[in-house]
């Protein structure tokens, strides 16, 4: 069995998927008495791959929302509450989906593996970051020649290109798609250097340098909520992938020349029997996901029972490409401007 962490977008969707869901106090409760809520096992359910395997998975609710944020030993409890709910259920493997992977990263979860008397093994969780690394990459591969965007000649700028899918994003671009040029674009300095060395090329720029010679924009850091940006400014025409989240950045740019894509989102060859993507403002919620929980379905379809994404800037080539292969074979495709590309056809059991 496959397991998968998440949360909420907002405090106030949290409170109707409660009511939705018949828990009546949470829906009606504020935030301090979520602050304190368990991790709730929402619903279990079924996929079944073009290869004709069959796996089960279940949705565990984090009871975690982004007003938390502020709140450090609120939000590092939330997602290590949740990882021992999964754990303990006996789960193979468990994704770790939207704020509660970078809560694990930022703060460094890691350091505190015993959670009251379960000691949890890291092995059984992933971020998800390298199917996600390489659904993104995908995704501008697929849909930039749609722009007519010639991708051997264009400038693809990687806003947050120093994090664990910046950093991917980035090897994949330099070494397997062959970009014009790539612009980097992080807030540490060092780090953005040290990337440069390691890729061997690419351009440190500012936000604002950046944005205006981009042919692609591929946005993998957290959107500020003042940020405002010059539609016009930007190339014409120019691809904007939002890999952050939320997903906001369409809310950002209003320009016709410019196309955003929602980054990091797969589409499944047949229906999900499941409830949970109906409030994650997908447009198919019954095939639509996030590739970092399509990440533990492929592991659980592969049987690699194992911590396939784990840390900052440890994705390779060959991880994105081992991942990927099993995406497409189980029947996932990048989320695209137009139809999805279909996948293989479904083999007998």
């Amino acid at each position: 069995m496959f397991g998968l962490i998440g949360h909420s977008s907002s405090f106030r969707d949290a409170r109707i998927t409660a009511r939705d869901l018949g828990f009546e106090d949470l829906a009606d409760g504020e935030l301090d008495l979520w602050c304190s809520a368990p991790p709730q096992l929402v619903e279990t359910f079924e996929v079944t791959s073009n290869t004709g395997k069959v796996i089960e998975g279940t949705y565990i609710d984090s009871c975690f929302v982004p007003e938390m944020l502020s709140r450090f030993k609120t939000a590092t409890r939330k997602v290590q509450n949740a990882m021992e709910l999964a754990q303990k259920r006996g789960i193979n493997i468990t994704a770790l989906g939207g704020f509660t992977s970078i809560i694990f990263e930022n703060f460094n979860l890691a350091k505190f593996q015993q959670i009251r008397s379960t000691l949890l093994q890291w092995d059984r969780f992933t971020t998800g970051n390298t199917h996600t690394a390489w659904v993104i990459c995908r995704q501008v591969e697929q849909n930039a020649p749609r722009l007519d965007i010639d991708l051997t000649t264009a400038k693809v700028a990687v806003v947050g290109a120093t994090g664990d899918i910046g950093s991917a994003v980035c090897r994949w671009m330099a070494n397997r798609t062959g970009v014009g040029e790539l612009l980097l674009v992080a807030r540490q300095q060092q780090r953005l250097e040290a990337l440069q060395q390691e890729l061997g090329g690419g351009r440190i720029l500012s936000l604002e340098e950046a944005l205006p010679e981009a042919d692609v924009v591929v946005w993998v850091a957290s959107l500020p909520q003042t940020l405002v940006l010059d539609g016009m400014a930007l190339r014409k025409p120019c691809l904007m992938i939002d890999g952050g989240y939320p997903k906001n950045l369409d809310s950002k740019v209003v320009a016709e020349h410019v196309t955003v894509l929602k980054g990091g989102i797969v589409e499944f060859a047949r229906d999900i029997g499941w409830q949970m993507m109906a409030v994650a403002d997908m447009a198919n919620p019954r095939r639509q996901l996030f590739a970092c929980f399509a990440e533990a379905m492929l592991l659980e379809f592969e049987g690699l029972h194992t911590n396939f994404s784990w840390g900052r800037n440890n994705i390779t080539l060959e991880a994105m490409e081992q991942i990927g292969a099993a995406s497409l074979r189980h029947g996932f495709s990048a989320l695209g401007l137009g139809p999805s590309p279909s996948p293989a056809a479904p083999v007998a059991a």
